[in-house]
């Protein structure tokens, strides 16, 4: 079984408190145009209208080599975690990359490639198989930005 993990909540909360991003800066704030703005907390599309973050974030516990920071988009007021089992509503393109990560938050070569979003969950229990990957990032297929992380339940 696999669990689809937002960006956990205590974190979302220092950004939407203002605090300094993964690049030292206060997250921009923006009114949603309710297209392809996915909120990596609900892991919901932000509506038209909403106000919303932009900013970079880490999605590891450390620099390092291989912890990229990337653009991200969250609800700028609290919201709640989404996640779960079912493929969240925030993957609506037609493909993602999906890549292994091991338990030194480095990648696990050979475990990267691009998905259709249909196939994630087959896709990410089967890299979770493996003893080397501790967990899988789904990030965007076209711009690589971070989506969400998914991990063993």
């Amino acid at each position: 079984m696999i669990r689809f993990t937002p960006i956990p909540t205590e974190t979302v909360r220092t950004y939407q408190q203002g605090s300094a991003d993964a690049n030292g800066q206060i997250p921009e704030r923006h009114v949603s145009d309710g297209e392809g703005n996915p909120c990596r907390h609900c892991l919901q599309m932000i509506p038209k209208g909403a106000d919303m973050l932009i900013l970079a974030h880490r999605p590891f516990p450390a620099p390092q080599p291989y912890a990229e920071i990337g653009p991200i988009f969250l609800c700028a007021d609290p919201c709640a975690p989404g996640g779960g089992q079912a493929s969240p509503l925030v993957l609506d393109s037609p493909d993602y990359i999906t890549r292994g990560y091991g338990p030194d938050d480095r990648i696990v070569y050979g475990t990267g490639a691009v998905t259709p979003t249909v196939q994630i969950p087959t896709r990410a229990a089967s890299l979770l198989s493996d003893p080397r990957v501790a967990y899988v990032h789904v990030r965007s297929a076209r711009n690589n930005c971070y989506q969400l992380r998914i991990d063993r339940e």
